[in-house]
C-alpha cells in the first residue's frame, strides 16, 4: 500500500480484496445459474453478495457517501428470488457481522443512490458471462470528487501480474489513486505493490489489441476493420471485463476500443463500466477519452450521456485509432 494511503484508499482496497475474494469463493461452492434482468443481461448471487458486502464496508467507514451501483434488491424482494437471497444471505454473513436479510437487502439498495458532489461507483462483478464460464471477470470500485475519478481499484482474481491468466493463482489488484500513479499486487497478500506503466509501443504494427469474448455488444462490424486499418500485426488478446485496462495499463496490451452499435452518445456506458479503469490507464501513463476524442464526463448522471464510445490507449496510439474509426464510420455510413 503507498505510504500515502488516506482513508478512501484503505477503505478501497480492503473492499475490492475483500469483494473479489468473496466473488472466487461463491464461483467455487455456489450455485451461480445466471438470472436474467429486464435488460437481458445476466446476474448471478455472487453479484448481489459482493454489491452488499462493499456496500455494508463503505456504510461503515463513509456513512454519509452515496453509493452508485449497478445492482439493485427488487428481484431478492419477490418469492422467486427467495432461494437466491438466502444463497446471498449465507456468504455475506460470513463476512459481515450484521448480514440479516433486511440488512442484505438495504445494503444492496445503497447502490441505487444518484451521483453528488462526492459519491462511490461500484460494479460488483464486471463480466458476469465471464465469470459464469470460468474466465476473466472484475470486482470495481471508484471514488468520484467533483466529477473527477480521485481514487479506483480493481480485483482481478484469475488475472497474474495484472497482465496474465491464472485461474488458480493469486489474482492481482489494481489500485490508482489522481495524480499520484497506479499500482498492483497479489489479491490474497496485503504487502508487494508494484507499480503499473503502459507500454512504449509505438508502431500501429506492434499495437497489442484487447478485444472482448462479447465483441458485438461494443464493436459490431468495426473489429476487423479496425485491426485492418491500423496494420496490427499482433494478435489479440481476448478477455472479458475491465480486467483489460489493467493489461493496458501492465505495458502487455496497447488498445482498448469500445464503439457502440448504435452509434448514440452514452449507449450501454454506465459509468461503474468506466470510471475505476480510466483512473488506472491514465496513472499509468496512458489515455482514455470518447470516440471524439473528449475527456469522459462523469457529471452527467448514471451514464456517460455525453460520450460516444470509449478508447483507451497507451497514449502513443491514441491519435491514430481516434482517426482510424471516423475513417471506418465514414466507410460504413456510405
Amino acid at each position: 500500500m503507498p505510504k500515502f494511503a488516506s482513508k478512501e484508499i484503505k477503505t478501497t482496497i480492503d473492499a475490492v480484496r475483500k469483494g473479489a475474494l468473496l466473488a472466487r469463493e461463491m464461483r467455487k461452492k455456489a450455485n451461480i445459474s445466471p438470472l436474467l434482468k429486464a435488460d437481458n443481461s445476466p446476474v448471478t448471487a455472487a453479484d448481489f453478495a459482493v454489491q452488499a458486502l462493499i456496500a455494508s464496508i463503505l456504510e461503515k467507514q463513509f456513512p454519509n457517501d452515496p453509493l452508485v451501483a449497478e445492482e439493485n434488491s427488487a428481484f431478492l424482494r419477490t418469492e422467486e428470488g427467495n432461494a437466491t437471497l438466502n444463497t446471498v444471505k449465507k456468504f455475506v454473513r460470513r463476512k459481515a457481522k450484521k448480514a440479516v436479510r433486511r440488512k442484505i437487502l438495504e445494503w444492496i439498495d445503497r447502490g441505487t443512490a444518484q451521483p453528488a458532489k462526492r459519491f462511490w461507483t461500484l460494479d460488483p462483478i464486471d463480466g458476469t458471462k465471464g465469470y459464469i464460464r470460468g474466465d476473466h471477470y472484475a470486482v470495481a470500485l471508484a471514488l468520484i470528487e467533483d466529477g473527477e475519478v480521485s481514487v479506483a481499484a480493481l480485483g482481478c482474481p484469475i488475472l497474474k501480474d495484472a497482465k496474465g491468466t491464472d485461474k488458480k493463482g493469486l489474482g492481482s489488484i489494481i489500485l490508482a489513486v489522481k495524480g499520484k500513479g497506479c499500482w498492483y499486487g497479489p489479491l490474497i497478500k496485503k504487502k508487494d505493490w508494484k507499480p503499473l506503466k503502459v507500454s512504449s509501443r509505438s508502431d500501429t504494427e506492434e499495437a497489442v489489441l484487447l478485444r472482448s469474448i462479447e465483441e458485438n455488444q461494443v464493436m459490431g462490424p468495426y473489429a476487423d476493420k479496425l485491426v485492418q486499418t491500423l496494420g496490427t500485426l499482433q494478435p489479440a488478446i481476448w478477455m472479458d471485463s475491465l480486467a483489460k485496462y489493467a493489461v493496458i495499463a501492465s505495458g502487455a496490451g496497447d488498445i482498448l476500443c469500445r464503439i457502440p452499435v448504435s452509434g448514440k452518445p452514452g449507449d450501454g456506458e454506465h459509468i461503474w463500466d468506466q470510471a475505476s479503469g480510466a483512473l488506472v490507464i491514465e496513472e499509468a501513463g496512458g489515455k482514455v477519452t470518447d470516440l471524439d476524442g473528449n475527456s469522459l464526463d462523469f457529471t452527467a448522471g448514471k451514464r456517460l450521456v455525453r460520450n460516444r464510445g470509449i478508447l483507451a490507449t497507451n497514449g502513443h496510439f491514441h491519435k491514430k485509432v481516434l482517426e482510424a474509426v471516423r475513417e471506418i464510420h465514414a466507410q460504413i455510413k456510405k
